[in-house]
């Protein structure tokens, strides 16, 4: 049966998602708290752009990635393809976060090793650290809002899984902007996980009609499983008809267990909350489970934190590795990308 540890994501889901009565009347009970965030994300938008509070100029080129929402919407897999593509490119990307959840810190360092990876949350100060430390090129993980630095191309990254909830300003809802920030990004990307196509493609369509911004659409799929331990490849179809459980401590944990389904697994579920820091009791009970079972899958961001603290006499678990992959738009983006880093040209001399 499913377990679940501090399970919020479920009382915020029937939150933000539900057109039950009781759901809309808890949101009508959070909308003075709701109208006050709004308030205070506008009034601060609002002194930046008048000069009030200073934007300082990062020292090297700079890409921010970020949402609008919170949590799932695939921003970090976005931010490590960044950061990957300039890296294939012969430079060499800082990575810059905030510095909350040493999870996304481990994920950066694990699949981008050529990277600087600095958690500060003074960007300014940790986009000095990588500069120093040899970085050539910033990558600003969860930056959308931070108004206090400047950067050269502000990516935008909206989920099609977002079309689920309503458009309420948090705590009512899961926007901590509204579309009318959209002017401020220079790319949209769509993502989409358990999302249709057809979805993205209207989350898209809807979103060109409020900004001229490129756009591309992204799907986030279940690309292969890698043992924990071993980094052993498997492909998702040898899950077909076996024992799973999939266990995770992230936001949007619908969308991991929909993907680990899609193998045709039998699933358990395991969650705790976004960001949670495994206690010695959980990884025991990870550890039977995985003795119980054919297999706990777990994701990336989990995997960081306990692949240090597994037992050794228990079966390694499988990481569930993802697959940007770009629907459309992707060639535009790439092009942006370059042309951040691309040597100016000179007229010639006379």
């Amino acid at each position: 049966m499913a377990r679940r540890h501090g399970d919020t994501h479920r009382l915020i889901r029937w939150l933000w998602t539900s057109r039950r009565l009781d759901a809309r009347l808890a949101r009508v009970g959070l909308l003075p708290a709701a109208v006050v965030w709004r308030a205070g994300m506008g009034l601060r938008e609002f002194s930046f752009r008048q000069g009030w509070r200073a934007a300082h100029t990062l020292p090297l080129p700079s890409v921010a990635v970020g949402n609008l929402t919170v949590g799932g919407s695939g921003k970090t897999p976005i931010a490590t393809w960044i950061a990957r593509h300039f890296a294939a490119r012969g430079r060499r990307p800082g990575i810059l976060l905030r510095g909350y959840g040493a999870d996304e810190v481990l994920v950066h360092r694990h699949d981008v090793p050529e990277a600087v990876v600095v958690a500060n949350p003074d960007r300014l100060a940790g986009a000095a650290t990588a500069a120093a430390d040899g970085a050539d090129v910033l990558v600003l993980d969860d930056a959308f809002q931070r108004l206090d630095v400047r950067r050269d191309l502000n990516v935008l990254v909206v989920s099609a899984e977002t079309t689920l909830a309503v458009r309420w300003p948090l705590p009512a809802g899961p926007w901590r902007e509204g579309w009318g920030a959209m002017e401020r990004a220079d790319f949209v990307i769509v993502t989409r996980k358990r999302a249709t196509p057809e979805a993205a493609a209207g989350l898209a369509a809807e979103i060109s009609r409020t900004t001229a911004v490129p756009i591309a659409i992204v799907h986030l799929g279940l690309h292969h499983l890698e043992g924990m331990l071993s980094g052993a490849s498997r492909p998702v179809e040898s899950l077909r008809g076996e024992r799973v459980v999939a266990a995770t401590a992230i936001a949007d944990p619908d969308a991991f267990v929909a993907q680990v389904k899609g193998t045709g697994a039998q699933v358990q579920v395991a969650t705790w909350k976004d960001h949670y820091d495994f206690r010695d009791e959980d990884v025991a009970w990870l550890a039977r489970a995985a003795r119980k079972a054919d297999h706990v899958v777990l994701t990336a961001k989990d995997a960081v934190k306990l692949r240090e603290r597994w037992p050794a006499s228990a079966p390694e678990p499988l990481v569930a590795i993802l697959n940007v992959r770009f629907e459309s738009g992707g060639e535009a983006f790439a092009a942006a990308l370059d042309a951040l880093v691309s040597p100016v040209k000179r007229p010639p001399s006379t």
